[in-house]
């Protein structure tokens, strides 16, 4: 504030030494600042000349005190005035006082509103003029006249050069405020033109779409973009083209990236259009997250009825089929009501695997070493595989380490595996599986086959509920409950025929994780010394450190040990309250990460006091969950 007040006073005092009056009044007409000059030029009383003071009052104070000369209607010659001051238009007139003295009047309006107006005594050069015309009386009035046109015109001419010269500053300040916004918005701006060709643009292109060149002014649409992308694009741009604004989503080709471009018509230009285009892959891998969970508790609604029902129609044929083999029965009877029994036992199965499609499942995502992931999973794909199919699997990731369901990934990956060992059938064949990165937004894996490949009508449905090529010994849930993991992980999956054979393609979003985390001091606290010990050694097994408190109270006292990262505490501690002990810990230590564990079922209110806060691990603990646990990055 001290440092305002010095460089005001400064301002001020530069302002003074200048010989021409001058005053800055605000868009609102008040006077944001002049310097003395102004004020003994008019003879202006000192309300008049302090910030704030009204024009209309200024310029009324001057008509009283006869500067224009007789003014018959004071008010409706302020009012004048003040109209011709709130247009705000640049002008520059001459007039001679009530004085007697000259004077030039030269206003400029300010770019966010306002003037700023300098008053120059001009009495020396009005009377050289007027010498001029007495004493040469050799020169023609016709010469003496253009001659104090020219003065003027000069001056006038070099009144609006000096605006100009403002204005440009302006706009060249107002186009660099421009441009260093297009720059910093993560998003790529530009224009085409009537003739499609680029006549602006950021540099953010190649952050928007890899692999394009960010400097394309006057390049065409399709040489900027791709071809590809171009044609995707050409119907949305030629509607906006005609005035029609639209928006559109697509997926790049190259990158696999989900853009979303809004197409905006450019009101000044023929033909003309704004686009700008951003990166939604990540919201649309969450979308498509909720999507496919949204899918599935529909699915739940619709099956968790009838499958109970069907389930007990199924115990009730099993019933009747075990009365009915006690009785004496005739020749073959036996072998129907043998098979009678197998199909009710499939029907049981095929209501297994329904229920582990629609029932709940968690994303547990940890951070996995790739490598290892797949070094274990090889042996695991081998063992399913009969003599004459082998499988090979390729790592090239260039991130050692990933965010991944590491369980969930291995059930889908061993799914397809065997898929493709039933395309191959009897006959010799390969089996192989590649992990790869696509621009570092995607894990790519392919499992390709050397089998019959996929008929006309298993590209259009094998992704549907049911259906199979295996006839009696399909269920057709085993590429559908693939679909359903990648869904729910926000991932894609396709299928094609390659020339050997088929290969299916599933796309998950690209995560990396520190392939060594940096071990925690965890604060573990139960009341049970067995639970206490068995999670110990999960965490330790893990490489991460372990103090153990057996009550509430040794845990708050243990709460503030420097170091410390997290705290796991059981909610029921031999009668007290795990919550009230985090939420006291919190309030002392808000750093520090909270969680809670128990066997208690979701319903309870203990448990939804938790989970309205932080994490809530159930009994009994595994690996897998606290790995999930320890990866996150932010105190809940």
């Amino acid at each position: 504030m001290a440092r305002d007040r010095k460089t005001e006073s400064f301002t001020r005092a530069g302002l003074n030494l200048i010989q021409q009056a001058l005053s800055i009044y605000d868009a609102d007409l008040r006077l944001a600042v002049c310097n003395r000059p102004f004020q003994e030029m008019f003879g202006l009383p000192p309300h008049l000349v302090t910030p704030g003071a009204r024009f209309d009052e200024t310029l009324t104070y001057l008509v009283r005190q006869g500067e224009y000369g007789e003014v018959d209607d004071v008010e409706a010659f302020v009012q004048v005035r003040v109209d011709q001051a709130l247009a705000f238009l640049p002008h520059y007139v001459e007039r001679i006082r009530a004085n007697g003295r000259a004077i030039s009047v030269e206003g400029s309006p300010l770019p966010d509103g306002g003037w700023v107006t300098v008053y120059t005594d001009i009495t020396a050069t009005k009377r050289q003029e007027m010498l001029l015309r007495a004493r040469s009386e050799e020169l023609s009035d016709q010469v003496l006249t253009h001659t104090e046109e020219l003065a003027l015109t000069n001056r006038r001419l070099a009144a609006t050069i000096s605006q100009l010269q403002e204005a440009k500053a302006a706009l060249t300040e107002m186009e660099a405020r421009t441009r260093l916004v297009t720059e910093m918005t993560p998003a790529h701006i530009g224009h085409l033109d009537g003739n499609g060709k680029y006549s602006f643009t950021n540099k953010r292109l190649s952050v928007v779409l890899p692999g394009r060149a960010n400097d394309i002014i006057g390049e065409s649409f399709e040489q900027a973009l791709g071809a590809e992308v171009a044609a995707l694009l050409r119907p949305a741009l030629a509607r906006a083209s005609g005035g029609d604004p639209s928006v559109q989503e697509f997926t790049d080709p190259e990158s696999g990236r989900r853009i979303r471009t809004a197409f905006t018509p450019d009101e000044h230009a023929d033909g003309g259009v704004y686009l700008l285009s951003t990166d939604v892959t990540e919201e649309t891998q969450a979308r498509t997250a909720l999507e496919q969970t949204h899918k599935r508790e529909l699915a739940v609604q619709l099956t968790s009825g009838l499958a109970h029902d069907f389930a007990n129609l199924l115990t009730i044929i099993l019933g009747l089929q075990a009365r009915l083999e006690k009785l004496p029965l005739p020749h073959g009877a036996h072998e129907l009501t043998g098979a009678t029994r197998m199909a009710v036992r499939r029907g049981g199965s095929l209501l297994d695997k329904i229920a582990n499609m629609t029932g709940a499942r968690n994303m547990r995502a940890a951070p996995v070493v790739v490598q290892d992931f797949l070094d274990s999973f090889t042996p695991l794909a081998e063992a399913t595989l009969p003599d004459g199919v082998s499988i090979s699997v390729t790592n090239d990731l260039p991130h050692p380490a990933l965010m991944l369901d590491a369980g969930t990934l291995q059930d889908g990956l061993l799914n397809l595996v065997l898929n493709a060992r039933d395309a191959i059938g009897i006959a010799p064949g390969h089996i192989a599986l590649k992990a790869r990165s696509v621009l570092d937004t995607w894990l790519e894996i392919t499992v390709s086959d050397t089998g019959r490949g996929f008929s006309k009508d298993a590209l259009e449905q094998a992704l549907n509920p049911f259906f199979t090529t295996k006839g009696d010994e399909g269920s057709g849930l085993g590429l559908t409950m693939v679909y359903d993991l990648v869904k729910l992980a926000g991932g894609t999956l396709r299928l094609s025929n390659t020339r050997d054979g088929a290969c299916v393609t599933l796309r998950l979003p690209l995560r990396p994780a520190e392939a060594e985390a940096r071990p925690r001091l965890i604060l573990l606290v139960d009341d049970i010394p067995d639970i206490r010990t068995h999670v110990r050694d999960l965490l330790t097994d893990l490489g991460h450190q372990v103090i153990e408190a057996a009550s509430s109270e040794e845990a708050d006292s243990l709460a503030d040990l420097p170091g410390l990262d997290w705290v796991l505490s059981d909610i029921n501690l031999g009668g007290t309250d795990g919550v009230a002990l985090l939420r006291s810990i919190s309030m002392r230590q808000p750093a520090l990460k909270l969680a809670l564990m128990t066997s208690l079922p979701p319903d309870d209110p203990r448990y939804s006091a938790g989970a309205d806060y932080w994490p809530v691990l159930r009994k009994p603990l595994d690996s897998a969950a606290l790995m999930h646990l320890l990866a996150l990055e932010a105190p809940q």
